[in-house]
């Protein structure tokens, strides 16, 4: 009997230990992270917090879909506001912020789930940037397909190499119904940077409208060049020598990061000749011989950046081939215009010289009849 009681005192004294194993330790501000409120700005890429008492070490860290994550070092305001600026960040389709700390010897970690707010489908789509005549950038989007019937967009640009303020498109293009559907940034004020990150915003007075980010996008990649300018080709008696010039960029880029298109065609004829690629170079040039030219032939060239997809307009297509008999169109001009100009003068000398003959022999005539008046009888 002693045995059973003594065993189930047992039972009693570890029935409490066993029930509660299995529970969560109690947080006291002791064990409480010292990471308050968490917050995000989408637009500014800024995640910051406060402590709620001192840390040793500290760090954040980003990450979006699918597998990008970014850490940094913390910076501080004077408000004792901790941040960390991510300027480079795709923000639309989530994210998740986190803060890594150590406070007396304990490591903590705070997690903050970021979901970009508004109706699915009313966001901005189809964006696009491009750097036209050296130094013009023209953007351009659609509204999303189930964006409400007062949505209105905003596009905001800033440089991706350094922590600035964005700065708004100052010029819209708007559809009929006055919705921004794009945007003139007109000429560069200061010197161009490398990339840049872009932002648009949606508005509506019926449902938020989910933003839509980019960033960084190459200036190389954005940029249309001009077309090659100076197109020549001049005949040496055995080869026509096409010549050109390199275009305007407004990226800084050796003429080697050029890739050129020669497009000659034969005239009257349905078939064109096999297209023509090269790099740049300070001189660019090619020979074609004149037996391949036995007919008339015309060119036309474009460029584009080695690195990029985005072809410049063709040029305007210059004619070469055999030389033709007789005169040039320019030269027969110029020689009927000599010729009337020289049968005018001949006319005239004529019509002139006849009046003073003419004036000579009146005066001659009327001398004769003065002259028999005054003769004495």
């Amino acid at each position: 009997m002693a045995r059973v009681l003594g065993l189930a005192s047992l039972l009693l004294l570890l029935s409490p230990v066993a029930c509660c194993a299995d529970s969560p330790p109690v947080t006291t501000p002791e064990n409480a992270s010292p990471v308050t409120n968490m917050t995000v700005h989408p637009r500014k890429k800024m995640f910051s917090w406060n402590y709620q008492r001192n840390v040793t070490e500290h760090r954040c860290q980003l990450d979006t879909p699918p597998n990008s994550t970014t850490r940094q070092s913390p910076r501080v305001r004077g408000d004792h506001t901790y941040f960390c600026h991510f300027p480079n960040a795709v923000l639309h389709r989530g994210a998740t912020f986190t803060v890594h700390v150590t406070a007396e010897g304990h490591p903590y970690r705070s997690v903050l789930d970021f979901r970009n707010p508004g109706k699915e489908g009313s966001g901005a789509v189809n964006f696009s940037c491009r750097i036209h005549h050296v130094r013009l950038m023209t953007c351009s989007w659609t509204p999303g397909p189930a964006a409400p019937t007062d949505v209105q967009y905003r596009l905001y640009r800033w440089s991706s190499m350094r922590d600035e303020d964005e700065v708004e498109c100052p010029h819209y293009t708007a559809a009929p119904a006055g919705t921004h559907i794009g945007c003139r940034f007109g000429e560069f004020t200061e010197p161009r940077q490398k990339a840049y990150s872009f932002l648009v915003t949606g508005t509506s007075e019926q449902t938020p409208v989910p933003f839509l980010d980019f960033g960084p996008l190459k200036t190389i990649e954005m940029e249309k060049p001009d077309p090659p300018a100076n197109l020549t080709v001049l005949h040496n008696g055995s080869h026509h020598i096409i010549q050109w010039d390199n275009p305007r960029t407004g990226s800084d880029v050796a003429s080697g990061a050029l890739y050129y298109e020669l497009d000659i065609h034969r005239e009257g004829s349905s078939s064109q000749e096999e297209h023509v690629f090269q790099r740049g170079n300070e001189i660019n040039v090619y020979v074609m011989p004149s037996s391949a030219s036995g007919a008339q032939h015309r060119v036309r060239i474009r460029v584009r950046f080695v690195r990029s997809e985005l072809w410049s307009d063709w040029t305007v297509a210059k004619a070469f081939g055999p030389q033709k008999q007789g005169f040039p169109k320019g030269l027969y001009a110029l020689v009927m215009i000599g010729l009337g100009l020289a049968m005018s003068f001949i006319f005239f000398t004529v019509k002139i010289y006849n009046s003073c003959k003419l004036e000579r022999e009146s005066r001659r005539e009327d001398g004769y009849w003065v002259s028999l008046r005054k003769t004495p009888e």
